[in-house]
């Protein structure tokens, strides 16, 4: 049994439509309270913590079951952008992103028995382009309160993917989950057929 330590709708599609049979489990992990305890960790290395943080959270409650854990984190002029709570911090946070470059960094941890088996960090490099105040105001009354699903902003598998005027990487990263190189590695462990 392949568990999914995480309650994105959005991850669990693509592992279900690429063939990966398996079941949710929101994981207990304090992703917050680790996150005040890697002050001195660059944005990638934050994400690749969570994602084993996560993993191995559900792996201490299933030990017998191949876990995935996943997590993503937004840099932007070298520091960590988190969610936002309110849309007036949504907008300030998309004004900050307009005109510029910022990178999402993606990273998967696949626990069993208390122990990290696998981990892969995907970053991504997108920049958005110069949209005007009333693109702004249309996209934050359509989207709320989406927007304050998902750092950065943006469902890029949506509406979100018009604020953009370039992206350089792996687009499942964008989605939250490097699918390739998990895919590769549940083969290599005999978990799918190859």
């Amino acid at each position: 049994m392949i568990i999914l330590a995480s309650k994105s709708a959005v991850r669990s599609q693509l592992l279900r439509t690429s063939g990966v049979d398996h079941r949710v489990m929101a994981s207990p992990y304090n992703e917050d309270a680790a996150k005040h305890d890697l002050p001195s960790h660059t944005p990638d290395q934050v994400a690749s913590r969570l994602a084993s943080g996560k993993a191995l959270a559900v792996s201490a409650i299933h030990p017998n079951h191949l876990v995935i854990g996943a997590d993503q984190t937004l840099e932007f002029k070298s520091q960590l952008i988190n969610k936002c709570q309110s849309i007036s911090e949504a907008r300030l946070v998309l004004n900050q992103l307009r005109g510029n470059t910022h990178h999402l960094h993606a990273s998967i941890s696949v626990s069993r028995g208390n122990r990290i088996l696998f981990g892969h960090t995907a970053s991504v490099t997108l920049k958005m382009r110069a949209f005007t105040d009333h693109f702004l105001n249309d996209y934050l009354k359509e989207e709320a309160p989406h927007v304050l699903a998902s750092v950065g902003c943006y469902h890029y598998e949506g509406r979100g993917i018009q604020l953009f005027e370039s992206v350089v990487g792996d687009y499942h990263a964008i989605l939250g989950l490097p699918l390739l190189p998990l895919l590769a590695f549940l083969r290599e462990i005999g978990e799918l057929h190859s």
